[in-house]
């Protein structure tokens, strides 16, 4: 389709089965074979837990996704603070634009405090295998400018960055990508071609265009589809307005 690379998700890969070294390889060959780089690594894990061995479980799950991401010879992988896990399903927190409770007895000061320590303890894998750590603006304490900036201020170090979605600030998404874009090591272009999933938040990418340029941004822009369109056409039309927008 005229893309120069690929972000993959971690939870496909995972569907495939076998994650072993020569699976990994297999992907890498391909990827070369097709001329196309393997740029990012979107992954899940949950540093917001209220129980040490579960946020230890999570950590550990991270740095072997660093393992997964230096193996593929992947520079970045997309982190995410995790959720207080009251809103039920996902598509009840997305209903709640990504707003809920803490779990009882405990405040979003407990929740930075984890979130913070987890990524801390990463640090020195992302530094060994030469992985940035790109924290996206999603649900939990990264929905906004404000716990985004705190988290990687508390972290102070060039291992954790951020990884800006287009469609992931739901008010005032323009000074708010424009406030995190300094520190942005992977853009991410949302499309809704077709309706949106869960709800529709389309970017004036001209705009975010040039928000990133004035900050000399020269990564990789990152489409991901989420409107019901068929993939085969909606991919397409993405591309050609993504390519005019930041060409």
């Amino acid at each position: 389709m005229g893309f120069d690379g690929v972000e993959i998700l971690l939870v496909q890969m995972q569907a495939t089965g076998s994650m072993d070294n020569a699976y990994l390889q297999r992907l890498k060959r391909q990827a070369l074979r097709s001329g196309l780089t393997l740029y990012g690594l979107s992954t899940h894990h949950q540093f917001l837990s209220t129980t040490q061995e579960k946020r230890d479980e999570e950590i550990a799950k991270t740095k072997s996704q660093i393992e997964i991401a230096y193996s593929l010879g992947i520079p970045t992988i997309r982190i995410q603070t995790g959720t207080w896990g009251t809103s039920g399903s996902f598509d009840q927190l997305m209903e709640k634009k990504g707003i809920e409770e803490p779990v009882e007895g405990y405040n979003n000061e407990d929740a930075f405090k984890w979130v913070i320590d987890g990524i801390h303890q990463c640090l020195p894998k992302a530094e060994e295998c030469g992985v940035t750590l790109g924290l996206e603006n999603h649900c939990g304490l990264g929905r906004t400018e404000e716990g985004m900036l705190r988290i990687l201020n508390a972290v102070d170090s060039p291992w954790l960055q951020f990884t800006a979605d287009t469609g992931n600030f739901l008010d005032n998404k323009y000074e708010q990508l424009e406030a995190i874009a300094p520190d942005t090591v992977l853009l991410q272009a949302k499309t809704y071609y077709g309706g949106g999933l869960w709800y529709e938040n389309e970017a004036d990418f001209d705009k975010v265009a040039k928000i990133f340029h004035k900050e000399n941004y020269k990564g990789y822009v990152s489409l991901e589809i989420e409107g019901k369109e068929d993939a085969m056409t909606a991919v397409p039309k993405s591309l050609e307005r993504l390519r005019l927008s930041f060409s």
